[in-house]
């Protein structure tokens, strides 16, 4: 059970990681990030190397974080928020349309700087992955199993296994559209500025598009039992 006090140390948890992020993305459009080291984030977040090290293993991961915070739970959200009419492949392609082109609170200049460092673009490229296990309980909420796996990881059952089959194949294909989003094409002759390789919606529709059938026939199963 949740005491009080878990829930303190957890939302100081959050605290801290927030202020890291929100440091290291500060500083990087400041100086760029290659004139930002761990120190420097670690002090303007007010903690101590050691602590930043508990929440990030380097300068690229903390400030990519400050875009992409939250990003898979408001995935998993944005999915069980669809109503039950919605088919499962539209409620899963549409929320991860949706919450991947959200430039959100930081806007353009945060992913122009992300995208046009080759580390982090990298980094941001690898944040994919997270949205595997949120994704996985909100399509097998949508699949009738609302059995949760217990601290010893065990699967849930066949719906349950089928989810997380369906989520990690998502997050690949998502990871996928992200690498063709962000790499490098031949800078502009006009202003000298690289051109991102075509639309994010269009790629991350593309790349999910053939996992369709895959979404149909999982939420087909329960209906034929």
């Amino acid at each position: 059970m949740t005491t009080r006090q878990d829930g303190l140390r957890e939302r100081k948890k959050q605290a801290t990681r927030e202020a890291l992020r929100e440091a290291a993305l500060r500083l990087a459009l400041e100086r760029g990030p290659d004139n930002v080291r761990v120190d420097d984030i670690a002090e303007a977040a007010g903690v101590s190397p050691r602590t930043y090290n508990n929440y990030f293993s380097s300068r690229e991961q903390a400030i990519v974080a400050a875009v992409t915070a939250e990003r898979e739970s408001r995935v998993a959200a944005a999915v069980a928020a669809r109503p039950e009419g919605v088919r499962l492949a539209d409620a899963v392609i549409d929320a991860i349309v949706e919450q991947y082109t959200d430039p959100g609170e930081h806007g353009r200049d945060a992913l122009l700087l992300i995208t046009t460092r080759p580390a982090l673009r990298d980094a941001f490229v690898d944040t994919a992955g997270a949205i595997t296990h949120p994704l996985a309980d909100a399509i097998a909420d949508r699949l009738g199993d609302t059995d949760r796996p217990g601290d010893t990881g065990q699967l849930g059952g066949t719906d349950r296994y089928t989810a997380r089959v369906l989520a990690a194949s998502v997050a690949a294909a998502v990871q996928v559209a992200l690498e063709q989003w962000v790499r490098p094409a031949a800078p502009s002759p006009a202003t000298g500025l690289v051109v991102l390789a075509g639309s994010l919606p269009d790629l991350l529709r593309a790349a999910l598009a053939p996992l369709t059938p895959a979404l149909d026939a999982a939420e087909e199963r329960p209906r034929r039992r």
